[in-house]
C-alpha cells in the first residue's frame, strides 16, 4: 500500500519521525544515567573479577563494571524511549511529509 498526500496526491512522502528521535535521545541520556547509577553493583562484580590480576586488575575490572553498567542502561533506555516515540508519531502526531508540496498529515486507518 503506497501512501498518498491528501492535499496534492503525490506519492513522494517521508517520514519526519520527531517523537521515535526525541525519545530514543531521552531515554538513552535517562538510561545512561541510571545505568551509571546502577554502575556501583557493575563496578563491584568488576573489582571482584579483577582481584585475579592484583591492584590494577582490581582497578581496570570496577572501571570496565561501570561503563558497561552506564552502556546497557543507555541502549535500553534509548530503545525503548524510541519504541515510545514510534507509537506516537504513528497515533497523534502527522508523522508523514508530502516532498511536493509540503503538507504534513497522519495515515488514516
Amino acid at each position: 500500500m503506497s501512501i498518498q498526500c491528501p492535499s496534492c496526491n503525490s506519492q513522494r512522502i517521508i517520514t519526519r519521525d520527531i517523537a521515535r528521535k526525541l525519545g530514543g535521545t531521552t531515554g538513552a541520556i535517562a538510561g545512561g544515567a541510571s545505568g551509571m547509577a546502577g554502575a556501583a553493583g557493575g563496578a563491584r562484580v568488576g573489582t571482584l573479577v579483577g582481584t585475579i590480576g592484583g591492584p590494577l586488575g582490581m582497578t581496570l575490572g570496577g572501571l570496565a563494571g561501570a561503563i558497561i553498567g552506564g552502556l546497557v542502561g543507555s541502549a535500553a533506555g534509548g530503545a525503548a524511549g524510541a519504541k515510545l516515540g514510534e507509537e506516537i508519531d504513528n497515533k497523534v502526531l502527522d508523522n508523514f511529509q508530502c516532498a511536493n508540496c509540503g503538507h504534513c498529515f497522519r495515515q488514516q486507518d
